[in-house]
């Protein structure tokens, strides 16, 4: 006689706070975990990124370069080397021992919002106020961009890399999808401001949060509509959204000081947790873990789900 499996652990979701870091750079624009989530990165509106340890809550390295506030960052897949952008409508690729300047991009005519290396590191790719998307290539000595995609027609909010693909979300009310084996572009359209795009880890789905206080699951071959979750508060500003590392829940930044979180397929909100008082704008999802950060004001928060102890942790202490 066969015994039935056990039904599978529901995946636990961070509600416990492990760690407040004031980051003492203005307000935080963003936070951004490095590739391999041993550290986190803050972009501040004093001009300054900082690298942490977010674990032990340890400041390792600052950059100062931009000329006005840093608005988005990421790691190289080797964490040698960080690129950022920001209001200076400059994008910086940095050093990451040295904390040098190894190169200055400028050609956006506007702030930079989002910034993004592709899977080997080689090109940064960045999203303007400008409606423009630039490709850089990192080892060239030329100050121009390699490929300028300018097919939106208001700013870039939000881009998202894929090994073959650029996802982007512009504030026309657009995602695209650029599809560089093929060099198609594809379109749908959501109507309202989009602010933050992502793939599933699949990359069978894009993720996309509006204005419209709504975040929208599509397909991303047929661009139906899988599903849509609302019941935050989003109208005013550019928040993250992403899914948890198994990408059984969908989870939202809030201009009302709650983190949200929602059932992938069944649309249902399944968690509101509390971060502060006022808008939490940016966010950052451990690749493997049940391991969230957040930014509101000028701090962040590390969170774990409730079963987490500190001693018995491996990610707390990262080689």
């Amino acid at each position: 006689m066969a015994f039935p499996l056990p039904e599978p652990k529901k995946p636990e979701l961070p509600s416990k706070l492990i760690r407040t870091i004031e980051c003492k750079q203005g307000a935080v624009r963003a936070v951004r975990f490095n590739v391999d989530c041993n550290y986190c990165i803050t972009c501040g509106s004093d001009k300054s990124l900082k690298l942490w340890n977010p674990y032990k809550g340890t400041l390792l390295k600052t950059y100062t370069g931009h000329g006005y506030e840093v608005l988005d960052t990421a790691g190289s897949y080797d964490n040698s080397q960080l690129c950022s952008c920001g209001s200076d409508k400059t994008v910086i690729l940095w050093d990451v021992a040295t904390g040098q300047v190894i190169r200055k991009l400028r050609g956006h005519a506007g702030k930079v919002n989002c910034v993004q290396f592709n899977e080997e590191s080689t090109v940064i790719i960045s999203g303007s106020i400008d409606c423009s998307i630039r490709c850089w290539d990192c080892r060239s000595r030329k100050p121009n961009p390699i490929q300028i995609l300018n097919e939106a027609k208001d700013g870039v909010s939000s881009i998202k890399v894929s090994d073959h693909e650029i996802l982007s979300g512009s504030v026309d009310g657009r995602v695209r999808r650029y599809d560089l084996r093929t060099g198609q572009l594809y379109t749908d359209y959501i109507g309202s401001p989009i602010t933050s795009v992502c793939f599933t880890k699949d990359g069978q789905c894009t993720l996309s949060s509006s204005l419209d206080s709504t975040l929208r699951l599509l397909d991303k071959d047929t661009g139906e509509l899988l599903g849509e979750y609302s019941g935050h508060k989003h109208n005013h500003y550019k928040l993250d959204c992403t899914l948890n590392e198994k990408d059984t829940h969908v989870v939202s930044c809030s201009e009302d000081g709650n983190v949200y979180f929602w059932d992938l397929v069944e649309g249902s909100l399944t968690q509101i947790m509390p971060v502060g008082k006022c808008v939490v704008q940016s966010l950052a999802y451990h690749r493997e873990e049940p391991c969230l950060l957040t930014a509101t004001e000028g701090v962040i928060q590390l969170w774990r789900e409730q079963s987490y102890a500190m001693e018995d942790a491996a990610v707390s202490a990262p080689s």
